[in-house]
């Protein structure tokens, strides 16, 4: 039930997410202002999944959720009125995004948390696979039907329907009665304090230090046509919201079809060499896109890149998760978060520059190459050495 919701919800996200960068084109096509929308977007978990993830961590996480997905169901609706009403313009789209970003970011961490109350811990890794399926069924599905509703509904219909569908995601958390977990006889922390012990355990837990450092080295990179899809489809290959809508929905198709692989790719490779290659794909994706003048060549540019995204984004979340206890389990995720979505921020932005001065191609060129050349500077924080350093830590701690 909660799995379905969510992929209606993101569903009409990604919806939301295709007709804001459309309607950014027509508002104000300079590309730094275009890619700017992927930064509001994103900015939003930057600042405020450390201290949701500490929320989450103190309150109870089913309330918290139905709080926090309610005001983002109406501050999408209030939105999708002042789009059907013709008031939108690049500060307001820009403002709303944030927001929006805003309500989304403070629930991050709570989901992300919650699997664990969902599943068995041995199902764990199938269970995140499951949940990146869902989002990349969505991810397929809905730009498509937000370029198919543009061009027959017009603009402000993608926005009414991200409000309406976010509306599941309330009625399955009022639905759902986790089991109850056995209690804790420590007092409850208070929220400053859970953030400091947060980052405190952070700092020290090796592990998760080694996967942050290398999803930044990810992620910088592969920000590059998120941001800048839109103006592929609009400047560089002369399309329009239905053709935007169809290479988004690839991507999630391609990401999609990259899951199935995923079980069979990680027996064969090992969890660095399918993150390897999923930054490796994530580079030749670029190039694709940045010599793209045709509808066919993007196409497979998307495709190859959904497959690549969830080989690496699959490898870091479980290589996250594992590194994490369950009484900081959420801040600890809250901190992956938000390095994340750090880079996908300041990599939004630096790339729409870096696209405004050089152009559109080079700036793919350019984010390719830095892509290969992270996997050789992140490589000695590899998954392998940090489960051998964590297996020297247990035995030590075993023998004290």
């Amino acid at each position: 039930m909660i799995w379905t919701a969510t992929l209606v919800s993101n569903v009409g996200g990604w919806m939301y997410s295709a007709a804001s960068g459309w309607l950014m084109t027509s508002l104000n096509p300079d590309p730094l202002i275009v890619a700017l929308v992927q930064a509001a977007s994103s900015l939003p978990i930057c600042l405020f999944a450390i201290p949701a993830g500490a929320l989450a961590d103190i309150f109870d996480k089913r309330k918290f959720l139905i709080v926090v997905e309610s005001i983002t169901t109406a501050v999408s609706a209030i939105y999708a009125a002042i789009v059907g009403l013709g008031w939108a313009t690049p500060g307001n789209l820009l403002l709303f995004t944030f927001l929006i970003g805003a309500a989304g970011a403070m629930t991050v961490p709570a989901w992300q948390a919650v699997v664990t109350y969902l599943v068995p811990k041995d199902d764990l890794p199938p269970a995140i696979a499951a949940n990146s399926v869902g989002v990349n069924i969505s991810r397929a599905i809905g730009p498509a039907l937000g370029g198919v509703s543009i061009s027959v509904y017009g603009i402000v219909a993608p926005f009414w329907i991200n409000a309406a569908s976010n509306l599941a995601i309330v009625g399955s958390l009022l639905w759902w009665r986790p089991a109850a977990r056995a209690g804790t006889l420590l007092p409850a922390e208070r929220f400053g304090q859970a953030i400091l012990a947060g980052l405190r355990y952070a700092r020290h837990n090796r592990h998760l230090r080694a996967t942050l450092i290398r999803a930044a080295g990810f992620f910088l990179f592969a920000s590059a046509y998120w941001a800048l899809l839109p103006l592929i489809s609009r400047q560089q290959i002369g399309g329009g919201p239905g053709l935007y809508g169809l290479l988004l929905g690839v991507i999630g198709a391609g990401a999609v079809g990259g899951a199935f692989l995923l079980p069979l790719l990680k027996a064969k490779l090992g969890p660095d060499r399918l993150m390897a290659l999923g930054a490796l794909g994530q580079a030749v994706a670029m190039v694709l896109y940045g010599i793209a003048r045709e509808p066919v060549t993007a196409l497979v540019a998307s495709a190859t890149a959904g497959a690549s995204w969830i080989a690496a984004l699959a490898t870091l979340s479980v290589s996250a998760q594992v590194a994490l206890p369950d009484w900081v389990r959420a801040r600890g995720l809250a901190l992956y978060t938000t390095v994340f979505f750090g880079c996908l921020t300041l990599g939004s932005a630096a790339w729409g520059e870096i696209a405004a001065t050089v152009g559109l191609a080079n700036a793919h060129f350019l984010a390719s190459a830095g892509a290969v050349a992270a996997i050789a500077l992140t490589w000695p924080w590899s998954c392998k050495r940090q489960r051998a350093s964590i297996c020297r830590h247990r035995c030590t701690g075993r023998r004290r």
